[in-house]
């Protein structure tokens, strides 16, 4: 387990360098745009900096939900600060709608009345953005694990989605300088703030689903107890939950049945060989409690006490 444990902390060093890299790069870009937004007049712009803000913010939410994540935890806290991440993710999803609905009522406002827009400026700069954004991306895709980290998966989309953005403000800039069509940059700019809503959704959705304490995506409880019952002395399985505390760290409980003759080693050895095949199915921290047919829950004091080893290595390593 010592290896997984430095895998862990490996990953966790790269997404936090990658994720401080990445926020400083589009926080630095999101003024520029802010500022090229106010002199050009183009809402695309402006939206693609609200985009932008949203992304800032989400990356720095995220950093400091990974230093956050990384303090001890305590009797207060017993899982330490891990699910900060996840109201982290929550918090920057409710952003989002709130960025997207202002930006759907400027483009209305603009549409009835469209201001002039300085285009070859305002194409200018969302060359620049698009430059940026897919610098950022690449940095994010080669350097910290946005598959199953939820936090880093947000941020990494928020970019994909910033890029979108710049593309959209970059055709609206060409619509209007060949084709005079004025309107464009107004219809950009919802087509960004459509982006940045469905990005706020999937990420509420996901965090919600976590703080409900419902099973981990990426796990088939009907799967695991197939495999528990298939394990040699198991009799039966009942109170069964898994949820996660944070992205990729899944927790089981359950009871076991098993024969009344069996020994302690023998329950002990049962213990680990589940331990390990719930390892392999992405779950670290696991708590087993055994009993028999003939007493379920008499003798669960007992239990507590022989048998109900509770996987140390598995919960300290991360």
């Amino acid at each position: 387990m010592g290896h997984d444990h430095h895998g862990h902390d490996h990953t966790h060093g790269a997404n936090k360098k990658t994720l401080l890299i990445s926020f400083l790069i589009i926080t630095a870009f999101m003024v520029v745009e802010v500022i090229g937004g106010i002199l050009t007049k183009s809402l695309a712009l402006l939206a693609d900096a609200g985009h932008m803000l949203s992304d800032s913010i989400s990356l720095l939410i995220a950093l400091i939900a990974f230093t956050l994540g990384e303090r001890a935890a305590n009797y207060g806290k017993t899982y330490g600060y891990k699910r900060f991440e996840i109201l982290a993710a929550i918090i920057n999803g409710v952003t989002l709608f709130i960025i997207s609905i202002y930006i759907f009522y400027e483009a209305y406002q603009r549409l009835l009345d469209p201001p002039t827009v300085a285009s070859t400026g305002m194409l200018i700069i969302a060359s620049i953005g698009l430059i940026v954004n897919i610098i950022v991306a690449f940095i994010m895709l080669r350097g910290g694990d946005t598959e199953n980290n939820l936090n880093m998966r947000a941020a990494f989309l928020h970019v994909l989605g910033d890029l979108l953005g710049s593309v959209g403000a970059i055709i609206a800039a060409l619509l209007m300088i060949f084709f005079n069509w004025i309107w464009a940059d107004a219809v950009a700019s919802v087509l960004v703030a459509v982006l940045i809503l469905i990005s706020g959704w999937r990420v509420t959705k996901a965090s919600f689903h976590v703080l409900m304490e419902g099973t981990p995506s990426n796990i088939d409880v009907e799967e695991i107890v197939t495999m528990m019952k298939g394990v040699e002395g198991i009799q039966g399985i009942h109170d069964l939950h898994v949820w996660s505390i944070t992205s990729g760290q899944n927790v089981l409980s359950c009871h076991i049945i098993v024969d009344g003759s069996m020994t302690i080693e023998e329950s002990q050895s049962l213990l680990r060989t589940i331990e390990h095949k719930l390892e392999h199915k992405g779950i670290g921290h696991v708590t087993i409690q055994v009993e028999t047919e003939d007493h379920p829950h008499e003798d669960s004091i007992m239990c507590q006490a022989k048998y109900n080893m509770e996987a140390h290595h598995h919960g300290h390593s991360h």
